[in-house]
């Protein structure tokens, strides 16, 4: 007799660990950071507090945050060994792939008796110094070393561009935004790794591998790249009608767990709405054009613009390509991978779901050298 089983495809639903380092509440569009919401922690926050915040579960004091800084700002630099090799990658070699195999060429390079906690801040404060590189290596220019006197956004910037833009604090803010979100996809998979107790450069490079991908942080990616083809105010319609009726995602809309406004594309809407008063942003009128009519086609299915549909178009303000938006969600998001993995690991148990077998079971083997 079958047995049946209430499979839950993608686990939707299905809670996997007891965390106290944030809360979504989708049908308000509420994110909270150990208790703080969202909104405060953009009016009131750095990246920095944020980060000490969302890794030991309270605000620093001056102390404390003079602390993660400062250890922030002097682990910036990468080994030379690895900076020859980043010069032998080829260069169309998409920034994600880059990130990813440095993270972790970084393992085999980092002393291993460090801490769980001294390896995060180790990779928060090199990661935005291999995009930064990668950057530069890229597009044949010499490589802006760190500075130890700006802050964290700052000096990503800086190692870009060689200058700290206009509105920078904005850019701050939005590595706020992005630096946790429960158990996500690349959160969950990270996890997993950190579960069999591998090392944290393992651990960071399964969740870059997984945050790589279209439906997660390529996302921000895809949404540039819709808001090109459209090209102007004039094809909106068309081209989302089009997409409709060929049943094709429209990027940058939709999330697992929001059933209204997600809040960080709320904020970053605010946000680029501002420096519109006095600064035309590229693609802003086409995006505000589309999500005007995905919300008027949709309203019964609660479809709403998330995160990824407006940071692009931030970045891409600042001067960003947009090859390079996704290794900036990892940017922020390594505070949320390495905070996860550190709770978890606090009580851990290795993760072994089960799969439902459906295939065949009695099957007669025959030999293929026998056969005529």
């Amino acid at each position: 007799m079958d047995i049946e089983f209430d499979v839950k495809h993608g686990l939707e639903g299905v809670a996997v660990a007891i965390s106290s380092i944030s809360y979504v509440d989708g049908e308000k569009g509420e994110l909270v950071y150990r208790g703080f919401k969202i909104e405060d922690l953009i009016e009131n926050s750095t990246f920095e507090e944020t980060s000490y915040l969302i890794w030991f579960g309270s605000l620093p004091n001056e102390n404390e945050l003079d602390f993660i800084t400062t250890m922030l700002a002097k682990k910036r630099e990468l080994p030379e060994e690895i900076v020859k090799m980043m010069n032998s990658f080829p260069k169309t070699s998409h920034p994600m792939e880059v990130l990813r195999s440095v993270v972790s060429l970084l393992g085999m390079f980092e002393k291993k008796d460090k801490s769980t906690f001294e390896n995060a801040i180790n990779l928060t404060a090199k990661i935005p110094t291999i995009i930064a590189y990668w950057y530069r290596i890229k597009n044949n220019l010499p490589l802006i070393h760190p500075r130890e006197s700006l802050k964290h956004s700052e000096n990503f910037l800086y190692m870009m561009f060689g200058s700290v833009p206009e509105h920078s604090s904005l850019f701050d803010k939005a590595l706020i935004l992005h630096a946790e979100q429960g158990m996500n996809a690349s959160t969950f998979a990270s996890t997993v790794t950190a579960s069999t107790l591998s090392d944290i450069y393992s651990i960071i490079t399964t969740a870059i591998g997984t945050l790589k991908g279209p439906l997660h942080g390529g996302a921000n990616e895809k949404v540039l790249d819709m808001l090109e083809e459209i090209g102007n105010l004039e094809n909106v319609e068309f081209y989302i009608n089009d997409l409709i009726n060929r049943k094709e995602k429209i990027m940058g809309f939709g999330h697992r767990i929001y059933k209204t406004y997600d809040p960080r594309a709320k904020i970053l809407k605010n946000w680029i709405k501002d420096i519109f008063i006095n600064k035309k942003i590229k693609y802003f009128e086409i995006a505000l054009k589309v999500e005007e009519i995905v919300l008027n086609k949709f309203k019964e299915k609660k479809i709403y613009p998330n995160v990824d549909f407006y940071s692009g178009i931030l970045y891409n303000y600042f001067g960003i390509p947009k090859d390079f938006f996704t290794p900036i969600f990892a940017m922020a998001r390594i505070v949320g991978w390495t905070a996860h993995a550190m709770e978890y690991c606090k009580n851990n148990r290795i993760f072994r779901p089960k799969a439902i077998y459906n295939g065949p079971k009695n099957l007669k083997y025959k030999d293929v050298k026998g056969a005529e």
